[in-house]
């Protein structure tokens, strides 16, 4: 019998809709020491229209993702626990460090064309991992095998291409961020977190090949873990 995770209660979406965009306000203005920042709410209006739009897709044709993203579920991999530990900082620091550079202490000098780039890949990683969880209802945020779900092996959207797209937009965002901000210091923690996310990539693919029926020809058809033509 497939068994789906819970729902999240309504106070863990109250707080989450009201503590996302407070705790996202904060992390950005508080290094400033200001809100009159106009690169600031730049960045926080674009974050909001293109993951507002990506949510709402996902509402329309893959709801049950929101169930299976909401919390980490039992049977997570103990080695992703740990990685995940050493990998959520660095994603947490990215994001006040780089206002802080930007925005008050100026130790970066970055042109336009950067920052339109760093928007671009922003957009392009939230793009590209909406289109991965669309097509793939086993999307979670902890690395496990979801027989309880009748885990299946993906093919379609940009598994056709990749066998980790959500990995790739991740790659994305995380440079994304820094260089949408304005910043080559917020780089650092974006390495950090890339770094770990490749390990990440190794080991979750060493387990569905073997663990996961139809990986391993999968694995086969579709060679490349994130870049086509490199790994």
């Amino acid at each position: 019998m497939v068994t789906e995770p819970r729902p999240m209660s309504r106070g863990g979406k109250i707080a989450y809709a009201v503590g996302l965009p407070l705790g996202l306000i904060a992390l950005v203005f508080l290094p400033v020491g200001r809100l009159d920042w106009v690169p600031g709410w730049v960045f926080i209006g674009f974050l909001f229209v293109t993951y507002g739009i990506a949510a709402s897709v996902l509402l329309r044709v893959n709801p049950a993702i929101f169930r299976a993203r909401n919390r980490f579920q039992p049977g997570t991999q103990r080695w992703d626990l740990i990685l995940l530990s050493l990998m959520l900082p660095a994603m947490v620091i990215e994001i006040p460090l780089a206002p802080l550079d930007a925005g008050r202490m100026h130790w970066s000098v970055v042109s336009p064309a950067i920052v339109v780039l760093g928007y671009a890949l922003l957009g392009g990683g939230i793009a590209f991992g909406g289109w991965a969880q669309a097509v793939n209802r086993f999307f979670e945020p902890g690395v496990r095998l979801q027989r309880e779900r009748g885990q299946h092996v993906i093919t379609d959207g940009p598994y056709r291409f990749v066998r980790h797209p959500d990995y790739v937009s991740a790659l994305m965002v995380f440079a994304g961020l820094a260089l949408a901000l304005a910043s080559w210091w917020a780089l650092i923690p974006a390495a950090w977190a890339s770094a770990l996310l490749i390990v990440r990539t190794r080991w979750e693919d060493a387990l569905l090949h073997a663990e996961l029926a139809g990986y391993a020809d999968y694995a086969r058809r579709t060679r490349y873990r994130l870049l086509p033509g490199v790994w």
